[in-house]
């Protein structure tokens, strides 16, 4: 096959043929009338068109596609609906942008559904789906400073934690999953023979199909890699809804996965209203799967939804992630890293500590040291890259964790520092710290999802006693603790019900390693070989010989 195709392409200069080809026109008489036309030309794609909102910011220019993506095309939506996506570090508008319809909605599912069922895409062999994921990878890497400006403009994230993190991890996330294309594989089994006859049981691992994905605001573009990756490796289509208030790192990258050569109707990007697009993918008959990253609320909604038809479904939700800091921890260290827990991102991270268990001979050494770092960082223009503390995401967000705030003051909660609006234009906060905060308090039990630290001090050496204080709590998604004393650490980490534990460190999330939680923090994992999981079935097949 190989050498028919090299001496065809040598008679005729230019001919693109690939061994694929052959195989997908078993009879000679469609080979040749295929190869007739990819001479003449007439199999080419169609050009993408792409409308942009084009900027000139951060010394370069930033072209954004603002329109839904469905079966490969950017288009408006079937209702011509368009709402404002704002720069949270000035309140100016960026673009008007596309709002899907539940027309909308369904054309994307059936686009979805013919690419997995009849399109290239099911046809396609593991290990080209994985050469296309790569050359996705690579392309978002081209395009990171441009990827990571828009980013930060339209969500808030400080530019140089968006080129590390939103962007970088996204890269890092796709190249992983596109190496494990070609390494899904079930399993042969030894089952009881019926004698005379003999049995064989192996297992298949294969794709579920249509998969809707919804992805919060937070992190915009690393939410959408840690869910797609995993689903397109496994060899599903997808449509994903990204956050109302940050659609735009989403829409560009349905622009790169188009250019990556990705088939039609493999990934469709639909921006609008969670209430209204992600409730009718919870409920429509052709998704097989949902993947969301959101509140709990919402998350049991979904649940909801989903068994209309008995969806799998995979849950990232709420958290109050406890960190217990101990008296022989290394101090300056707790105190960096306990500040990186809660501040980073500003706060809107799902995993940061939402509560930090200081040990009472060490309490107020270490808020004070809290409070002498806090004055030396730096709020301002994310792009600015001396600024430490970017904007919070959208208005409504700003003006709850104020009322959060108060809150604590009314329950009696010391405001040691912040707690306010920062007086300039934008939705910034001040980093906030709260002392003395008491286990039936609100702030206690609530996240802020917010630059908020918040602070209880526990008697000194009652190991079990604040384990029960950091599991009084209904969520389970992350937990650190700070001690030099391995054995207490390793202790702790078997006893705290949460599904991440970090010793010693704190964000520290990588590709390869399973991330989720337990409780009302949600069920199912991203990342690491658990994630693929998320997106397949198994199959049992018996033969008789």
């Amino acid at each position: 096959i190989f050498r028919m195709l090299e001496e065809i392409k040598q008679k005729y200069s230019g001919l693109q043929l690939q061994n694929e080809d052959l195989y997908m026109a078993t009879k000679f008489g469609d080979f040749i009338q295929m190869t007739v036309r990819k001479f003449r030309g007439e199999d080419k794609e169609e050009e993408l068109v792409v409308n942009y909102v084009s900027k000139n910011v951060n010394n370069m220019t930033v072209n954004m596609p603002y329109q839904c993506f469905i079966n490969g095309q950017f288009i408006n939506a079937d209702d011509g609906k368009t709402y404002d996506t704002i720069n949270p570090a000035d309140g100016s508008v960026i673009a008007s942008v596309s709002s899907a319809s539940l027309a909308d909605v369904d054309k994307a599912v059936a686009a979805a559904k013919e690419a997995f069922e009849n399109g290239e895409w099911g046809r396609m062999n593991a290990r080209e789906r994985g050469r296309l994921m790569y050359r996705l990878a690579d392309l978002m890497e081209e395009h990171q400073e441009e990827l990571a400006t828009i980013e930060s403009i339209d969500s808030g994230a400080v530019y140089t934690l968006a080129l590390k993190t939103h962007v970088g991890m996204s890269v890092q996330t796709f190249r992983y999953f596109a190496g494990w294309c070609d390494k899904i594989q079930g399993s042969t089994i030894p089952i009881n023979q019926a004698r005379p006859n003999h049995n064989l049981t192996f297992t298949r691992k294969e794709p579920i199909g249509v998969c809707a994905i919804v992805i919060p605001w937070n992190y915009p573009l690393m939410m959408l890699a840690w869910k797609s990756a995993a689903c397109l490796a496994a060899g599903n289509t997808l449509v994903l809804k990204p956050a109302q208030v940050t659609p735009l790192t989403s829409l560009k990258f349905a622009e790169l996965s188009a250019r990556a050569g990705f088939p039609k109707g493999v990934i469709n990007i639909l921006p609008g209203s969670g209430g209204l697009v992600g409730q009718r993918l919870s409920e429509h008959p052709d998704i097989r799967k949902v993947g969301f990253t959101g509140s709990t609320p919402t998350g049991k909604q979904i649940m909801k939804s989903a068994a209309t038809n008995l969806k799998k479904v995979s849950l990232e939700l709420g958290g109050k992630s406890p960190l217990i800091i101990f008296s022989d921890c290394e101090l300056d260290r707790a105190v960096k890293m306990g500040m990186g827990a809660v501040y980073f991102n500003k706060g809107e991270n799902c995993i940061a500590a939402g509560r930090l268990f200081v040990e009472e001979s060490i309490h107020d050494e270490f808020v004070e040291k809290v409070v002498e770092e806090i004055k030396k960082m730096k709020i301002g223009d994310p792009l600015d890259r001396s600024t430490d503390h970017g904007p919070q995401n959208h208005k409504a967000h700003l003006e709850k964790l104020l009322q959060y705030c108060e809150t604590g003051v009314k329950e009696g909660a010391t405001l040691v520092y912040g707690g306010r609006q920062v007086c300039r234009p934008g939705f910034f906060m001040e980093p906030t710290v709260f002392t003395d905060v008491e286990d039936h308090m609100y702030i206690a039990q609530e996240e802020s999802f917010g630059p908020v630290m918040v602070i209880s001090k526990f008697k000194n050496g009652d190991i079990d006693g604040v384990l029960r204080r950091a599991n009084t709590t209904e969520y389970g998604l992350a937990s650190g603790v700070f001690t030099k004393d391995i054995s207490k650490a390793l202790y702790i980490s078997e006893k705290l019900e949460a599904g991440t534990v970090f010793i010693n460190t704190y964000n520290k999330t990588d590709v390869a390693a399973p991330f989720g939680g337990f409780k009302q923090s949600g069920f199912g994992k991203d990342l690491g070989e658990e994630a693929l999981h998320e997106y397949l079935r198994t199959k049992a097949i018996t033969v008789e010989y």
